[in-house]
């Protein structure tokens, strides 16, 4: 059984509190240069660019964007907002000549355990997809330490420009999915996400 997820935190927030008790730069850090490492491991499965237009996420939000509003959880602007940004993104609007990646697939803060011995991440959903969806899901959920995770993700393998306004797009999926069956508040941050990535066009 999966643990419940808190509350999404703003779409454009980058970081979260640091918990009391622990230093920020090692342990945040050596996840990041662990992270990356893997991500460079590639995907077989996926040789060529990564094509938005076929590759999740965010591709598979609209699946559960009519689940989302028969719960009353996605309303009419979100919903045409939501759409609007997938059919976007469906063009090869933020298409790129990145490689597909070995990714987590769900890294959120709760699968990123914090011991003595070092970090663990745990409970992988992996596939081949764009690298910088699992650090747009880590500060979507508020992982501690991440922009020491992130100091770490660099330092092995350079993000490229602009990788952070596009944090909203890797989100698109998530949100979704949390808005077909977790309340309200999150239809209102995926409407939120939507508007962002819509505005990455203009």
């Amino acid at each position: 059984m999966r643990r419940a997820r808190r509350r999404p935190r703003s779409v454009r927030r980058s970081h979260a509190p640091t918990p009391r008790g622990r230093p920020a730069s090692a342990p945040g850090r050596t996840a990041g240069t662990a992270r990356s490492s893997s991500a460079a491991g590639g995907c077989p499965a996926g040789p060529g660019p990564v094509s938005w237009a076929l590759s999740p996420p965010p591709a598979p939000a609209e699946p559960y964007l009519d689940v989302a509003v028969r719960a009353g959880d996605l309303g009419p602007r979100d919903e045409r907002d939501a759409r609007a940004a997938c059919a976007l993104i469906r063009t090869g609007a933020f298409d790129d000549d990145e490689p597909p990646a070995r990714i987590h697939g769900d890294l959120w803060n709760g699968n990123v355990l914090w011991t003595a011995a070092g970090v663990v991440i745990i409970d992988p959903a992996a596939h081949g997809g764009h690298r910088e969806t699992d650090l747009a899901m880590l500060a979507l959920f508020g992982a501690p330490y991440l922009d020491d995770i992130v100091a770490g993700y660099e330092r092995e393998r350079p993000l490229r420009a602009g990788w952070r306004d596009r944090v909203p797009l890797h989100q698109l999926h998530p949100l979704a999915v949390h808005a077909a069956g977790h309340g309200p508040a999150y239809g209102r941050a995926l409407g939120e996400a939507a508007r962002a990535v819509l505005a990455l066009a203009d």
